[in-house]
């Protein structure tokens, strides 16, 4: 009988643990196999592709002719940092005239690790010490007298000018 205690905590133990399985969350606008097929490079608009894949999921910041149709899935366990499972990208590019001139899929395998410069650059302007932050806007949002008017918040030319 005192065997069966250690085999019987374990199974129940395993039986706890498999019913709290960690969910895994579907993320994005990903196009089918089928829909793709549709769109055909030189001869598929804007429009067209609108019409079948929806809006993308972003556009290019410095290249309005390039659309992403982007679709992760990821896993959270409690308030770690989602876990990144699987993730896919279809970009549409267009020509000049609005029209399909190429698909490219990219998968997880085709990630490429960007890695922050340590030798940041510094931003522009001056460095206060904690006194000066915690002084330093002592006065400046009371109304007061200039030249015989009374201004609104920050002085002359604040809100209202």
């Amino acid at each position: 009988m005192s065997h069966r205690r250690p085999f019987l905590a374990a199974a129940l133990l395993s039986l706890s643990l498999a019913g709290c399985s960690v969910p895994v969350d579907p993320r994005g606008n990903l196009p089918t196999p089928e829909q793709l097929n549709q769109i055909k490079p030189g001869t598929t608009d804007k429009a067209t592709v609108t019409r079948i894949l929806g809006s993308p999921s972003s556009v290019a910041t410095f290249d309005t002719s390039t659309w992403y149709y982007i679709s992760q899935k990821t896993k959270e366990v409690a308030f770690f940092k989602p876990e990144l499972l699987d993730q896919e990208v279809v970009v549409i590019d267009f020509d000049k005239n609005g029209v399909v001139s190429d698909i490219k899929r990219r998968t997880m395998g085709d990630r490429v690790a960007v890695v922050p410069n340590p030798n940041a650059t510094p931003a522009p302007g001056r460095e206060f010490t904690f006194l000066q932050q915690l002084i330093g806007n002592f006065g400046r949002f009371s109304g007061g007298e200039v030249g015989g008017q009374s201004q609104p918040g920050g002085g002359p030319g604040g809100p209202g000018h």
